[in-house]
Parts: structure tokens; sequence; C-alpha cells
């Protein structure tokens, strides 16, 4: 089921990110990714929580009411959000440290390639 696979990414990548961001800064990350991804899928505006650590709860809830197409899109479109976001705070050579393979997207292949090196 997409939604499951979605939590279970997510929930990689906190595990990854919350030694080096805090539990305070990955939930203020995932937020904003939920906020811009959420403009091209707006089903993500409804995965919002309050909670510290993220529970992804909603995010569960929100994926499994969207076609099986649509929750993939979004899944893959919040996790490259959320990489380009992470990118822009920590820089790539860390970004990719610290994530290795697992901000690639689930659904739509293989990340694109950085090409700004």
């Amino acid at each position: 089921m997409v939604a499951d696979a979605a939590v279970a990414r997510w929930e990689s990548m906190v595990d990854a990110l919350t030694p080096v961001l805090g539990q305070r800064g990955v939930a203020a990350l995932y937020r904003r990714t939920l906020n811009v991804a959420g403009r091209a899928h707006p089903c993500l505006l409804l995965a919002h929580e309050d909670t510290e650590p993220i529970r992804f709860d909603q995010l569960r809830k929100a994926l499994r009411k969207q076609p099986a197409d649509q929750a993939a899109a979004a899944t893959d479109a919040s996790i490259q959000t959320f990489h380009e976001l992470l990118n822009n705070l920590i820089g790539i050579p860390l970004t990719q440290r610290l994530l290795g393979g697992l901000w690639s997207p689930i659904y739509s292949g293989s990340p694109v390639q950085d090409r700004s090196k």
C-alpha cells in the first residue's frame, strides 16, 4: 500500500536526521515540505501534524484517501521537496551523507542527478 510505504520512508529519513537537526528541526522541515508540495498535491496539506516527533498519522490517513497513482505522485513530490529544502538548509554533500538513497523517489524511478557539480 502506498501510504504504508510512504510512512516507512519518512520514518527512515526522520531517524537519520533527528540526531543532526533535532525533533523540532525535522518537524519544521517536514511541515514546510507539506506546505510547498501541497500546492501541487493538496492531499499533503491534510497531513499537517503539530506533534514532535512527527508520527505521520495524518499523512497515512491523507494518502489512504487518494487513488494509488495520486498517492504515489504526492509521496514522490513530498520526498523530492524535502530533499530540496534540506539541500538548501545544510548543503548537498551533508544531505547525501545523511540520507544516502533514502530520499530518492519511491515510485517515479531514480532521483534526478545534481547538475551543479
